[in-house]
């Protein structure tokens, strides 16, 4: 099942409907025209069931096969937000809305989607349904969260749910993808230094919460370096360094720390964030001042099934001639709440030589539509294969 012929005649119209999302973007659940668009177009395509409003702005479509012996079900997710980044791409197309930008390639994975419906709709070449689900709010909000919470997988009965993502400096069109945890967990910390404030000059009257949260921040690195198996990934990255006074000549009363942690097992997790506390309050104390921390869990490891990332690799392989072997990324991704519900796999699709992803330089290639769109179509197909 080689590139569907259908995608290449399809391919003007699913461009210009990337070109205007990607001139449109709308931040995490803000994406009521993105929304409105999709549901449009899968009823225009004659999806049989077009449902709106899930985990607040997401769209569900419905295609039921020509057959349903089997009663099986497998759903088919693309994210739909953008990024607040400015665009410096100069493309003609480019975002017509300051301080938002499609810089992850959202528009083009929301493009292949569609483009697949359609051609389900059209073929209906499957045994069973195609659960079509369109996610806001992706980059931070936890919109793949919501829509579970708001039943997506009950509702509509599905057992196997299926995720792609682009993937810059892949080869376009070609897939890698990796069975087991593949994206991190993504957590944040904050932690509140509090110590004594006074004069620079008089360090000896102050308890000095500059030098306490820097010895903090050097500290905070042993977890990798010290605590953890040196097998697992973990990252503890200090990413805001906010002192309660800017003037020159002032020993501030405070600093804040913020920063991210990624981690690739439940156990690492768990370590990081007991680590990270008793590291801050132990050095707070030493100084005479304190440490509080504030530790908040957001997406989940994202866990690859082995049996569906194997069917996946092969539909990927029939489709570009080879599927390669992903290396695991400490990135977030909250298809991973839709993985702790039902089995799965989530898939990269190379973008070509182009800028990182969440770069104000970077674009979707549009060239990977088609390998994008029938990766989806020969999933529908062969799990769901006609008898």
């Amino acid at each position: 099942m080689p590139i569907k012929n259908r995608f290449a005649e399809l391919l003007p119209d699913l461009t210009a409907i990337r070109h205007d999302l990607h001139e449109n973007p709308e931040i995490l659940f803000d994406t009521h025209r993105t929304s409105a668009i999709v549901a449009d177009k899968l009823a225009a395509f004659g999806v049989d069931e077009v449902t709106t409003g899930i985990g607040r702005t997401g769209v569900v479509g419905v295609i039921h096969g020509k057959t349903n012996t089997s009663g099986r079900t497998i759903g088919l997710r693309a994210d739909m937000d953008a990024l607040p980044i400015h665009e410096e791409t100069g493309l003609p197309y480019a975002s017509k809305t300051s301080g938002a930008m499609h810089a992850c390639g959202h528009d083009g994975h929301t493009t292949m989607l569609l483009g697949a419906a359609q051609y389900l709709a059209e073929t209906r070449n499957f045994d069973g349904t195609v659960v079509v689900i369109f996610q806001p709010a992706e980059e931070g909000g936890g919109g793949g969260r919501e829509m579970c919470e708001d039943g997506l997988m009950d509702r509509w009965s599905i057992d196997e749910v299926y995720g792609m993502h682009n993937w810059p400096n892949l080869p376009t069109g070609q897939f890698a993808i990796r069975p087991g945890a593949f994206f991190a967990a993504s957590d944040m910390i904050e932690i509140a230094v509090e110590g004594l404030g006074g004069h620079a000059a008089k360090p000896m009257n102050a308890i000095d919460t500059t030098l306490i949260a820097s010895h903090i921040v050097v500290a905070l690195q042993s977890i990798v370096s010290r605590n953890v198996d040196p097998t697992e990934n973990v990252v503890v990255s200090v990413t805001s360094f906010q002192t309660s006074s800017n003037a020159m000549n002032v020993i501030p009363q405070s600093v804040t720390l913020k920063g991210t942690v990624r981690t690739m097992s439940a156990a690492s997790r768990d370590l990081a964030e007991r680590r990270i506390a008793q590291i801050a309050s132990g050095i707070a104390s030493s100084f005479g001042g304190t440490a509080q921390t504030t530790y908040t869990r957001g997406y989940p490891v994202m866990v690859n099934s082995d049996e569906q990332t194997a069917f996946a690799a092969d539909v990927a392989s029939s489709v570009s001639g080879s599927c390669a072997v992903a290396d695991q990324s400490l990135g977030g991704e909250d298809f991973a709440f839709m993985l702790e519900e039902r089995p799965g796999a989530y898939i990269l699709v190379g973008n070509g030589d182009s800028a990182d992803v969440h770069h104000p330089a970077y674009n979707f290639n549009d060239d990977a539509i088609p390998a994008g769109c029938s990766y989806w179509v020969g999933l529908a197909e062969q799990r769901l294969k006609v008898a």
